[in-house]
């Protein structure tokens, strides 16, 4: 979810009108690793009134649906998409996999991952939280949702109908209301949605970016993205709800254009608040009625704030960690379950301790998130960008939508 930094263009100016955008990756970064850091480090700090962690997600929700699909639509091309998606979300995806199969010599393997070959499927096409199988690094839940919204705009990219984001905000929020009255668990449920949803997966996307029988593969994608969105993920409504989030940052974006107008955003923020207020699954603290609203409008009121702020200079800072917010999302939960395995309890420890402890862990996360930025996304990224030049280089025939 945080790999939503699309090359949209090279000039300055450009890249200074999307400087918000990495700010606000950089706010929702921190802000889920905050979640995650101060019940072992600082618990007394953990804020109840809303969820750190919540918010940030939301954020960058907001944020890939605002950018991906006028990606796509700038590019025009789904094939240098997905390639560029690709090149953009795997390798430090299967570096943190590999870190965390290594760190399992002193930390076990999460219990929520099966030991199952459903496992690794379920990791290969990322679909974990939509297939019911828990990620090797929790915060990976989250690219699902990321992945079958990438499919869903693909396919609406194929079919002509990629403007009609605010009925798609208002209809995803509609089947979050009505899962969540009618759904307590995934209706396919097993490890075969996972293996199924792997085979079509590679076969899809690879049609995608070959060109062969590009249409029906783009709706057969789609269609598999929205029947495991409903039938198979954890939560039905949850996910139904990201959906309806993600398409009202698109629709955010269509309003500023002046392609339609805010309407469809007022409706789909009033469903998703609603939706875990009659919702069968709705038994965590931080989606009672009021922790729930407050997370969504200050999600909400950041990304609004970004908004107004766009083009103006931002704190250097925030641009930083917004360029690698992707390492530090995806970095800093396996950092904290070794530094627990490794260091044990800390919450006893003195309030000053417990601080030195803090400021350590995070300075060594924003040093490790920066080294595998600068050696391992940067590169695979411009490896990515050069494919996808090539890509639009090639005949027309080759490159086309088909």
């Amino acid at each position: 979810m945080i790999a939503t930094q699309p090359v949209i263009g090279s000039s300055s100016t450009k890249v200074a009108r999307l400087a918000w955008l990495d700010a606000l990756r950089g706010i929702g970064a921190m802000a889920v690793v905050a979640e995650h850091m101060l019940p072992w480090l600082m618990p007394a700090l953990r804020p109840f009134w809303f969820n750190l962690g919540m918010y940030g997600v939301l954020v960058f929700f907001l944020v890939s649906g605002y950018i991906i699909p006028t990606s796509l639509e700038r590019r025009g091309d789904v094939r240098a998409f997905w390639i560029s998606r690709l090149f953009r979300l795997y390798p430090l995806y299967l570096v943190v996999i590999g870190l965390v199969l290594v760190m399992a010599i002193w930390v076990p393997v999460r219990q929520e991952v099966p030991r199952h070959v459903s496992s690794v499927a379920a990791h290969l096409t990322m679909l974990l939280d939509v297939v019911h199988h828990g990620g090797l690094a929790d915060p990976m839940w989250t690219l699902s949702y990321e992945m079958v919204f990438y499919l869903l705009v693909t396919a609406l990219f194929v079919g002509g109908v990629h403007k009609r984001s605010g009925t798609l905000a208002i209809v995803f929020g509609i089947v979050a209301v009505c899962a969540g009255l009618v759904l307590s668990a995934p209706l396919l449920p097993g490890k075969w949605p996972a293996i199924a949803a792997c085979a079509v997966f590679v076969a899809g996307v690879a049609c995608l970016i070959t060109g062969r029988f590009r249409t029906a593969a783009a709706y057969a994608l789609g269609l598999m993205a929205i029947v495991l969105l409903v039938f198979a993920s954890f939560v039905p409504w949850f996910g139904a709800a990201i959906l309806a989030v993600m398409f009202t940052g698109t629709a955010i974006q269509r309003w500023e254009s002046g392609a339609s107008g805010l309407t469809p955003v007022v409706v789909s923020a009033a469903l998703v608040a609603a939706a875990p207020v009659w919702s069968i699954q709705a038994g965590w603290w931080w989606v009672q009625p009021d922790v729930w609203i407050t997370t969504i409008a200050l999600a909400a009121a950041t990304f609004a704030l970004g908004m107004a702020l766009r083009g103006r200079p931002l704190p250097g800072v925030l641009t930083w960690l917004g360029l690698i917010s992707y390492s530090i999302y995806l970095l800093h939960h396996p950092l904290l379950r070794f530094l627990n395995a490794m260091a044990g309890d800390l919450r006893r420890l003195p309030t000053a301790a417990q601080a030195s402890i803090t400021l350590g862990y995070l300075t060594l996360l924003l040093g490790l998130s920066w080294l595998t930025y600068r050696f391992v996304e940067s590169p695979t990224q411009r490896l990515g960008r050069r494919i996808s030049r090539r890509s639009a280089a090639a005949p027309p025939g080759i490159s086309a939508q088909g």
